[in-house]
């Protein structure tokens, strides 16, 4: 078995073997963090120096909107049974049964330091057969451009694999982030970071599914 590291998936190098790696059981946290302009504001402030530059940068906070990106998972299994684990629609799931995917919470405005979770069953690895992890833009921005949007998996035996959302195109309001499935007879992680915009067409969610071919319907949600 593989020490536990530190892996950033990049287009030269877009997959790894948890199999290979020896994480083939436990939970798998899988963390999205990014910043907004209002976060950025708020640490300005907290840094300044003198009332003044504290007056200021908190004024310049509360003119810039709240950014809230939502992490998602459309799940796959091995006997046909499909859905997604997202915030839209209250569908948080559950690590202990089905799906053994979860959402711990909703960062709606990407000033709380630990961003979003999700997190993975993998001692139910073997009924998975597939899991995209996606993310879209639910209010506050019309693209990523300039968000650092960054995804971390994490195993608990310390493993890191780490997905920037870089090379973002204007008006991308979504994207498939990374795709969990097997590979002859093991488990891979995929770097994806395939964006979406609207002349995709319009239901993100739907977009994504029929482009990865999940074969969900979809009907309107709100948070």
């Amino acid at each position: 078995m593989s020490r536990p590291s530190h892996v950033v998936l990049t287009k030269t190098a877009p997959a790894v073997s948890l199999t290979k790696r020896g994480v083939t059981s436990g939970l798998i946290r899988v963390n999205l963090n990014w910043t907004s302009p209002r976060a950025a504001a708020l640490a300005t402030a907290k840094e300044a120096k003198g009332l003044l530059h504290r007056i200021r940068a908190g004024l310049r906070a509360g003119a810039s909107p709240d950014i809230d990106l939502d992490l998602g998972c459309m799940v796959k299994f091995t006997d046909g049974r499909r859905t997604v684990v997202q915030a839209l629609g209250d569908s948080f799931g559950a690590v202990d049964r089905f799906p053994y995917v979860a959402l711990d919470g909703d960062d709606r405005t990407g000033a709380v330091a630990t961003g979003e979770n999700l997190t993975i069953n993998l001692d139910h690895q073997g009924g998975f057969a597939k899991l995209l992890l996606f993310v879209y833009i639910y209010e506050g921005a019309g693209d990523f451009r300039g968000l650092d949007a960054v995804v971390t998996l994490a195993s608990d035996r310390g493993d890191h694999i780490e997905v920037r959302l870089d090379d973002c195109p204007p008006r991308a309001h979504a994207c498939a982030i990374a795709l969990l499935q097997r590979q002859k007879g093991e488990l891979v992680v995929s770097r994806e970071v395939r964006w979406f915009t609207p002349a995709d067409g319009p239901g993100i969610q739907d977009v994504i599914s029929r482009a990865y071919r999940f074969g969900m319907k979809w009907t309107p949600a709100r948070k």
